[in-house]
């Protein structure tokens, strides 16, 4: 009953706002999340203490103006996800172009396998629907919803043009077959972890618990990692898909020096966006939650 009750208004939201105008849904979406930006207090300091830690040399204004941001692309990439079913491969230039899309091809022509390193920074959805749209359906590592029919109806909509999940709980064999197939999977790499799983490495100068799977799957298995990130551009009025070239992977036979120093180097890539792009990235996640032993806690 309760799965039920949760499903039902998720339902009717998603396609009530599938209905409008795109304008209008993005419109719609900016005003639902500058709501949560003045009604989630819990969030909201944990952001201003984020941006704090990142950016201890920028005014508090400047901060403050970088987290209502937030909010605001955050609405948007709501609405995108709600209008994903109406969307068509014709129709997608005026949605979202990529930009180094022959770094991608030439990793997957390797055929070990590609780890796209992502983060929670712009479309992060609107990426992997995009690239599947484009005719390049890719898996993605995700923890599931815990009402399980709210996460089917989310992985419907994610895999309308052939994307797949995997799930977070069964990702290293997941990441396995995946590579050991040829096949494409979408990493996000920017969240909190914790000892085993986590390894500590430098994001904005303090260290921060990483999920090193990724680098153990790319260190035993040869696969080729390319960073890839989708953003807003306001220039443009349209979302961009980067691509940049594949990693150079770190192998010296010492397994366990090699996942942390690849492990790093993807956490430097994606310090090197969020600094590019500050009013995408998810500032509301507790990232240096997971202390070094002996560290005071940051919140």
């Amino acid at each position: 009953m309760r799965e039920q009750l949760e499903y039902a208004p998720v339902r009717a939201a998603l396609a009530a706002m599938s209905s409008l105008p795109r304008p209008a849904a993005r419109q719609v979406g900016a005003a639902i999340a500058t709501g949560f930006y003045y009604g989630h207090r819990r969030l909201i300091r944990v952001g201003r203490r984020n941006l704090e830690l990142a950016f201890p040399e920028r005014e508090p204004a400047e901060r403050e103006r970088i987290l209502r941001a937030l909010y605001g692309h955050l609405g948007r990439q709501m609405a995108e996800f709600c209008l994903f079913p109406r969307n068509r491969a014709a129709a997608l230039p005026a949605l979202m172009r990529t930009v180094g899309l022959e770094h991608y091809l030439a990793a997957r022509d390797r055929g070990r396998g590609v780890l796209v390193l992502t983060a929670h920074l712009g479309a992060w959805e609107l990426s992997s629907f995009g690239h599947s749209l484009a005719g390049y359906p890719m898996k993605f590592i995700v923890r599931p919803l815990d009402n399980g029919r709210i996460n089917a109806l989310v992985n419907r909509y994610r895999g309308l043009h052939g994307n797949q999940p995997i799930d977070k709980f069964d990702s290293a064999r997941g990441l396995l077959r995946a590579m050991a197939a040829g096949e494409t999977v979408g990493v996000l790499l920017d969240q909190n972890s914790s000892p085993p799983q986590g390894v500590f490495v430098p994001f904005f100068g303090r260290p921060a618990c990483t999920a090193a799977g990724p680098a153990k799957i790319a260190v035993r298995t040869g696969a080729s990692v390319v960073p890839g990130f989708t953003v807003w551009e306001a220039a443009e009025q349209r979302y961009v898909l980067y691509f940049e070239p594949a990693l150079e992977l770190i192998q010296t036979g010492d397994e366990a020096r090699d996942v942390a120093a690849n492990t790093a180097a993807y956490t430097a890539v994606i310090e090197r966006w969020v600094r590019r792009y500050p009013e995408q990235w998810l500032w509301v996640h507790r990232r240096w939650k997971t202390r070094p032993a002996g560290e005071a806690a940051l919140y």
